[in-house]
């Protein structure tokens, strides 16, 4: 024996005293669904076909937007370095794939979900961890709101009612987003699988077909805007201003990397073996992107296709000249103008641009979840909603893309300035991390065939390192004016955000952490039962108060209104209350300061006692009678919170608008005590 007395646990039976839920939790059911038990959480594991979706959706839609960028910007300089664009594909797959081989090594280490946050803090250590967190959380807001932004640009193609209202449809979608996603992750990815993998085919299927008629059937595949001349905005640009162009051009293109750190962060919604199926869907998603990626910007300069960043740069072409994405315009090309298939390209390019935001719905709420955890963000973001899918996270994220797509006008180039700065420094210090991590294990590891796996996994991250910390100097050089330092600053602003919260819940944290002194028990207690009226709520708090069996008891009511108070002392005198009733002047009609005060005297004249305030509360059943009861107490409960030695307690009162309650009986049953018998007026539920 121990010594240490048993815990008993007791399962909460759940009671129903006939309350008809509210609107509002009638609504939240037909939007969200029925709340998910918490042991169900396995239940919304993901196998790999509903994984990739899910997680690979921004990065294999980054392919419909990435291409754009590459031409737009080459373009500056004029049709002829539109011939350069394969050279930029080549190199940004190069990345690419080094990237994911990187991360492979990541899940595989830190299958935990922390992803480049938790690489960052237990190598490098917690500032740099921060530094990580901070940047993706910015990029997991841009990847919203760009994804959103292109696809209504895309659909805008097609549809030029959208082109004219992209801000507003913006919004609806990222709402729509919003919902499906705090119904469950699950859920969620079963619903963009199909317009996930109906993206992919159609994309490859347009590449093959494009290829197909040009070098097998012999074609002439002309792109509708081949025949456009147009000139560069700077005729005479030297070797080193092109070279900055070209620079500039490869850092637009690596945008087409955003979204392949999600996987490593969402390590924990795969199904087992969690790291094996994850890092799958990671080489799945490399070698689907690249292959996107490359098809689309070699057929888009096989037929001539122009793309330009200003409409001035075009010298001739059809008068109101509409300039359409590149997808559409290869869907154009390859399957004519008045295909049913141009407009599926354009509506399938459109939708999974808008689903592609559900990588950040999936990442950005994992990691803040991560975060709270580790007291760096408000604790309400690490908790499950009723579909067990972080609600607040998901929230928080749609909220704040919002304000993006509203204050930049919804306008893809200039959203996209700010867009991969965030996610090449969770790259680089991820990668940094992860050389210290094989180096730490190299000096401990003595099995030769471990020790080489590890060595070969240094090299990748090493490589990778080399990598995306070159493309992100040159991104900071490129971008920096134009607009990257937006991204810089809200990332340095969260940066000192996260470090100030979790140095407050460091400070309370020891403010609350037990001593070994054992606490002075007050030396005496005395109760305060606030009057307005005598009424039934009143008798109730002055009985509680009785019960509590205080030192002293003092009834308590503020004179506003000589008549009120008369009569309101004649009729505690005449119902004989055995409660002396105090009353204390307000000539100015004040409330709470009379209140307070008569407190403050209560706890100046003994400061080892401690002071009960009881307050009668109206509990009410309809949302709009909060507006016409309480207000009063409300404000002078905050009040007293503030005032050391004094407790506040609610004595409700249920009002016979709460539909099923019988009050008389409740009263009765509190002050007599349940009727035993067959038969209770609280039935268990089934």
């Amino acid at each position: 024996m121990t010594g240490r007395r048993p815990v008993q646990r007791e399962a909460a039976l759940p009671v129903r005293l006939g309350v008809v839920a509210s609107p509002t939790s009638l609504a939240k059911r037909l939007l969200l669904g029925r709340p998910f038990r918490s042991d169900r959480l396995k239940h919304t594991l993901l196998p790999k076909r509903i994984a990739l979706p899910v997680f690979a959706s921004d990065a294999l839609s980054s392919v419909a937007y990435a291409p754009d960028e590459i031409l737009l910007t080459l373009s500056i300089a004029g049709a002829t370095a539109l011939t350069i664009s394969p050279w930029i594909g080549l190199a940004v797959a190069v990345v690419m794939l080094t990237v994911v081989a990187s991360y492979r090594q990541n899940v595989h280490a830190y299958p935990s979900g922390g992803g480049d946050y938790e690489v960052a803090t237990v190598n490098l250590g917690p500032r740099f961890g921060v530094a990580v967190a901070s940047a993706l959380l910015v990029d997991y807001v841009l990847t919203v709101a760009v994804s959103t932004a292109s696809g209504v640009a895309n659909l805008g193609s097609v549809v030029p009612w959208v082109a004219t209202h992209k801000v507003a449809i913006s919004i609806i979608a990222i709402a729509l987003l919003t919902a499906m996603n705090l119904r469950g992750i699950r859920e969620s990815g079963a619903a963009f699988a199909i317009p996930t993998y109906g993206f992919m085919i159609v994309m490859i299927g347009m590449v093959i077909t494009g290829f197909f008629k040009i070098f097998v059937l012999g074609d002439d595949l002309r792109a509708p805007s081949a025949d456009l001349v147009i000139h560069a905005e700077h005729s005479n640009m030297s070797q080193m201003a092109m070279a900055f162009l070209l620079l500039r051009t490869f850092s637009s293109g690596c945008a087409a990397l955003t979204g392949v750190e999600a996987i490593s962060n969402g390590v924990p919604a795969f199904k087992e073996p969690k790291s094996k199926n994850a890092a799958t869907t990671l080489l799945l998603l490399g070698a689907l992107s690249i292959t996107m990626l490359l098809g689309i910007i070699l057929l888009a300069n096989k037929t001539g296709l122009r793309y330009v960043e200003d409409p001035s740069q075009i010298e001739s072409g059809p008068a109101n000249y509409v300039q359409k994405t590149v997808t559409t315009q290869l869907g154009q090309t390859v399957f004519g103008a008045g295909s049913i298939l141009l407009y599926v390209v354009a509506v399938i390019t459109a939708l999974i641009l808008f689903l592609a935001a559900n990588t950040a719905f999936n990442g950005f709420p994992v990691l803040g979840s991560i975060l709270a955890q580790d007291r760096y963000l408000p604790r309400q973001l690490h908790t499950r909603g009723d579909r067990l899918a972080f609600s607040n996270g998901i929230i928080l994220l749609a909220l704040a893309a919002m304000v993006l797509i509203i204050g930049f006008n919804g306008e893809v180039t200039r959203l996209i300035q700010l867009y991969i700065v965030g996610v090449f420094v969770s790259f680089t210090l991820s990668q940094a991390g992860m050389i210290r991590h094989w180096n730490r294990l190299l000096r401990t590891v003595r099995d030769k065939q471990a020790r080489n796996r590890m060595i070969r996994s240094r090299t990748i991250n090493m490589i990778g390192l080399t990598l995306t910390g070159a493309v992100l100097i040159v991104v900071l050089i490129t971008k920096f004016l134009l607009g990257a330092y937006i991204a810089i600053i809200a990332m340095i602003v969260i940066y000192f955000l996260m470090v100030g919260i979790k140095k407050h819940y460091d400070t309370v944290a020891r403010e609350l952490e037990p001593s070994e002194v054992r606490p002075v028990l007050p030396a005496r207690n005395h109760a305060i039962v606030l009057v307005s009226k005598v009424h039934r709520p009143t008798l109730r708090a002055v009985a509680y108060a009785q019960a509590t069996r205080p030192d002293s008891l003092t009834a308590l009511t503020v004179n506003v209104d000589d008549h009120d108070t008369r009569a309101l002392q004649e009729e505690w005198e005449q119902r004989g209350i055995p409660v002396p009733l105090t009353v204390v002047d307000s000539p100015y009609r004040e409330i709470n300061r009379p209140i307070l005060d008569f407190v403050r005297g209560k706890r100046l004249k003994a400061p080892r006692d401690v002071v009960t305030v009881f307050i009668p509360e109206y509990v009410v059943g309809k949302w709009w009678e909060h507006l016409l009861h309480n207000q009063s107490a409300l404000r002078l409960k905050g009040r007293l919170l503030f005032e050391p030695g004094v407790m506040v307690t609610s004595v409700p009162w249920q009002l016979s608008s709460i539909d099923g309650v019988d009050i008389d009986r409740l009263d009765a049953t509190l002050i007599r005590g349940p009727k035993r018998g067959p038969r209770s007026s609280v039935t268990p539920e089934p």
